[in-house]
């Protein structure tokens, strides 16, 4: 058994969590309060800029041009293709992706980031792999459960996100993650893999609460406060 394989066979639980998420489910049967999807809009754009960013300190600590390219391409593919099931979701609720971006973070999305921040501010390549893997995983098996469970048609209204999440381009984005992530295991001290499986349950873990948040349409405690410079 390769060492990502026996990562999802660890984080089973989890993953049968999200799958059972009612806002998960709601894709699948097409109907997802609108509330939560302005929510998961607006905060999924911050996340995703943020993952980005985490594929950018994985080029400065590469140390092959090899990996400096798949990183690369990474972030090209965030950038370039992550953008249509977005906008599948803002059609829905009639409103511009534009109006959705540039808000400040719910409480979950906040700590995923840093969480995922921390991994790659501190830890090695592996770290970095596997604190980003379980988004692009646990989304293309959505895919592929909603697809096998609802067989949604083009006139579904959430057809290109599970479409889009089902394809073959995400298929090969978690199976290019996951050889490198393999190889990097197999090259780590018991220490450090201890450290990457970690990092990678949490952010299984995390992606349930990400759903959670956007569902529950999450917010900080308290009244906002501006706080100005003489203060």
């Amino acid at each position: 058994m390769t060492f990502t394989s026996a990562l999802r066979k660890e984080n089973e639980d989890v993953f049968q969590s999200i799958f059972d998420h009612n806002f998960v489910q709601g894709i699948g049967k097409g109907k997802v309060p609108k509330e939560a999807l302005i929510h998961y809009v607006k905060a999924d754009f911050e996340y995703l800029n943020a993952f980005m960013k985490v594929y950018g300190i994985a080029i400065s600590k590469s140390t092959t041009r090899e990996d400096i390219a798949y990183f690369t391409e990474k972030i090209n593919f965030v950038l370039n293709s992550e953008v249509h099931p977005h906008n599948n979701f803002c059609e829905q609720i009639g409103v511009s992706y534009e109006e959705l971006q540039g808000y400040p973070l719910p409480p979950t999305a906040d700590h995923y980031i840093k969480h995922m921040m921390y991994h790659a501010q501190q830890g090695s390549l592996g770290e970095i792999l596997a604190v980003l893997l379980p988004c692009p995983w646990t989304y293309l098996e959505i895919g592929q459960e909603l697809v096998k469970t609802y067989k949604p048609t083009v006139d579904h209204p959430f057809y290109p996100w599970i479409s889009f999440y089902a394809d073959e381009r995400v298929e090969t984005v978690v199976h290019t993650m996951r050889n490198r992530l393999d190889q990097l295991a197999e090259e780590s001290s018991p220490q450090e893999q201890m450290g990457i499986k970690n990092a990678f349950r949490k952010s299984c873990q995390l992606e349930w609460s990400f759903w959670e948040m956007a569902f529950t349409c999450e917010e900080w405690v308290g009244k906002k406060e501006v706080v100005t410079a003489s203060e």
